[in-house]
């Protein structure tokens, strides 16, 4: 059995599935982003799950690893004893971004409150109601802020025109 590791964009993934019948596609996102939208034909893999099922996966053939980011692919490829290759450059996802930004922003707003003016408290009030917006609406403006930012941007190195690496193993 060979195996290698490849990074492919959505319509190179479109070509390679096309053109290889026999692959296998797991998604190793969590439930609810599996049920928010998935590839046609992919079989739901939780990251927390793979080692659990392992006989799912037919070594004989080729295995598609797909999720948001490509950090957990790589992750369900570690577990699997699969080889597996790392950017030398890897970015934090948007979830956790917002969550570091919001979760400043919060905080200096209390110690503000506190230290120079109870007026600060609106800054926490304000990016609570805002992630209070995200939850319910699914919309998040700090998440497109950030993405917006130079480090969350495909490189000419990366390889990726979209920054969303798809694992194929085979």
């Amino acid at each position: 059995m060979t195996i290698s590791s490849l990074s492919l964009s959505p319509f190179d993934l479109r070509d390679y599935l096309g053109s290889n019948s026999s692959a296998q596609l797991f998604d190793v996102r969590s439930y609810p982003e599996f049920a928010g939208g998935h590839l046609v034909g992919a079989r739901l893999l939780p990251l927390d799950q793979v080692t659990q099922r392992l006989a799912e996966i037919d070594r004989t053939r080729p295995v598609v690893v797909v999720c948001g980011t490509g950090k957990r692919s790589a992750q369900a490829r570690e577990a699997a004893g699969l080889p597996m290759e790392k950017s030398a450059r890897v970015p934090w996802s948007l979830e956790r971004q917002v969550r570091v930004v919001a979760g400043s922003l919060v905080l200096l707003g209390v110690a503000l409150g506190f230290s120079v003016h109870p007026a600060f408290f609106g800054l926490s009030a304000f990016i609570g109601g805002g992630l209070v917006v995200a939850g319910v609406t699914d919309w998040c403006g700090m998440g497109l802020l950030l993405a917006r930012m130079p480090w969350n941007r495909a490189s000419e190195s990366c390889g990726a025109a979209d920054n969303t690496p798809i694992r194929i193993h085979s």
